[in-house]
């Protein structure tokens, strides 16, 4: 299934997108995309349904955020070979975490605001993964059993904030907006394997990251199995798990992000997203 949230921001409704292109209602039936909704028990009751029978929503609907009631999105840091080697940096010997502030999430095609201040806001495409199930101390073997599905993230950076103002990552992505997810979530049960999914971006038409799941260096069940050793991971958590090669950051010269450009970017099986940025005070 492709569960997703449409509607104003803030006042979002739990949805579906039918295999016939339209998306269908699910709010007689749950709350939100959220909570026990992803456990397993509550999937297989969405899948159930007589999906031809639900109410038909209208095409021009904003789509918000593809999860709600997010508790944490946590990051990895430097997990493609490639975009390590772009950057300079070693391969790390463990994944590297950061938060990004739930406050950043919006819908997959919102308007992304460049902060006040910024110079080096830059894209990165990643591979979500939403938790279904709690996890602590989970086996490698058994995590993806707590995983509900998967989604297309824009991991936004502010790469001076991230790297040259002192301290942790979480102040170079977390401003408003930089945090787009969705346009859905594919539960992991159409998902055969997530470490073989190509994933691009493109700026303007041009195409700048072009890769693939397959250079993870920590994939989606070590990633799970690793997180749950430090902290517990909730119905509806996040994991960001890192981005290709072809960051403006990795750019020679470098190249960032200004208002009125175009991302559009998409992971294989899990659609497409599409922002706008705008100046902070427009």
């Amino acid at each position: 299934m492709k569960l997703l949230r449409y509607g104003a921001e803030g006042a979002e409704k739990p949805g579906l997108l039918h295999s016939d292109g339209t998306i269908r209602d699910l709010s007689a039936v749950v709350g939100d995309i959220a909570g026990d909704t992803l456990s397993d028990g509550g999937l297989a009751t969405l899948a159930a349904l007589d999906h031809d029978a639900l109410p038909v929503v209208s095409d021009d609907q904003r789509l918000g955020a593809c999860v709600g009631g997010v508790g944490k999105m946590i990051c990895v840091g430097l997990n493609y070979s490639d975009h390590a080697a772009e950057t300079g940096m070693d391969v790390p010997p463990e994944p590297i975490l950061f938060f990004k502030a739930t406050s950043a999430i919006c819908g997959p095609n919102d308007d992304v605001i460049i902060p006040r201040g910024s110079e080096k806001s830059d894209w990165e495409v990643e591979l979500g993964v939403v938790i279904g199930k709690h996890a602590l101390y989970v086996d490698e073997a058994d995590a993806l059993d707590h995983v509900a599905g998967y989604c297309i993230i824009n991991d936004m950076s502010e790469r001076a904030f991230q790297i040259e103002r002192a301290g942790q990552w979480v102040k170079g992505k977390s401003a408003d907006t930089f945090g787009p997810t969705g346009p859905w979530m594919v539960t992991r049960d159409e998902v055969a394997d997530p470490q073989n999914l190509a994933m691009w971006l493109e700026v303007d038409g041009h195409r700048y990251q072009d890769g693939s799941t397959r250079t993870m260096v920590y994939g989606v069940a070590h990633l799970v199995s690793y997180i749950s050793q430090f902290m517990s991971l909730h119905p509806g958590d996040i994991i960001s798990t890192g981005t290709p090669p072809g960051v403006g950051m990795g750019q020679k010269p470098q190249i960032y992000l200004k208002p009125g450009q175009t991302m559009h970017l998409g992971i294989e099986g899990l659609g497409e997203q599409k922002q706008r940025t705008k100046a902070w005070n427009d």
